[in-house]
């Protein structure tokens, strides 16, 4: 896992807009990886991996209105096979808070998408199991937040109006007061570090959508040149455990 307070940052120019990528290299190059339903112990105050809940305890909070027309239509070709609250389908599936906020609803304290343990085809996002289904990636399907998790990303306006933009892993600080109050939370704990793969490649679709297809050509390249550093210039991180089975 790596060291909360020594990251690699590497910074690309965007030649399309006047903006400046900041790329967290320590994370996209980390053995990061969901283990939802391997030791997942969910977003409580409390560890409860029975619950199979993941981070969809509070329902996902939407970034416009593009962005929850699109859920909904998304939800509009979901089958009762895919869906345990398929019967959401008579009612919206999104809302608007008191302070004006768009979030999925909530069905018995989680998302109205998740299927819980007993559904015939397992627990886990319906909205994910749709684009399963349609052999498509479930960037554009899914809540932004949720197919960026745990990228987070985040704009800087200076002065002259240059923006620039941070993507780095989602911390307890970007959910707010709230994530303080959580037993538990993936990018800091060692038993999400058990991937095969780099998180710059596993999130290819992730991360392509999030910086384009160039910024993100531009990464791997940098990767792929990147030397080697002396052991003692190394991010300190805890040793790898073998992934769960599942």
């Amino acid at each position: 896992m790596p060291s909360a307070d020594t990251h690699e940052w590497v910074a690309f120019e965007d030649d399309r807009e006047q903006r400046t990528w900041m790329l967290d290299v320590t994370f996209l190059s980390s053995a990061w990886t969901c283990i939802f339903g391997q030791g997942c112990q969910g977003v409580l105050t409390e560890a409860t991996p029975e619950l199979a809940q993941g981070c969809c305890s509070y329902g996902a909070h939407l970034s416009d209105e593009a962005d929850r027309r699109r859920v909904e239509e998304a939800a509009a070709r979901l089958t009762p096979e895919q869906w345990q609250n398929h019967r959401g389908r008579r009612r919206a599936t999104t809302r608007v808070t008191r302070s004006g906020e768009l979030m999925t609803r909530l069905v018995e304290d989680a998302c109205i998408f998740l299927n819980r343990p007993d559904f015939a085809r397992g627990p886990g996002c319906a909205l994910h199991l749709l684009a399963l289904d349609e052999g498509r990636s479930y960037v554009g399907v899914k809540p932004d937040v949720c197919w960026q998790l745990p990228l987070h990303r985040e704009d800087h306006v200076t002065d002259s109006g240059h923006v620039v933009t941070h993507v780095g892993p989602w911390l307890r600080r970007h959910w707010g007061a709230g994530g303080d109050d959580f037993h538990w939370w993936c990018t800091e704990s060692p038993d999400a570090y058990v991937g095969t793969r780099r998180v710059a490649d596993e999130m290819a679709d992730e991360l392509t959508a999030m910086v384009g297809p160039q910024i993100y050509a531009r990464l791997l390249a940098y990767l792929k040149a990147r030397p080697k550093r002396p052991a003692a210039a190394r991010p300190v991180a805890v040793p790898r455990r073998r992934a769960p089975r599942g």
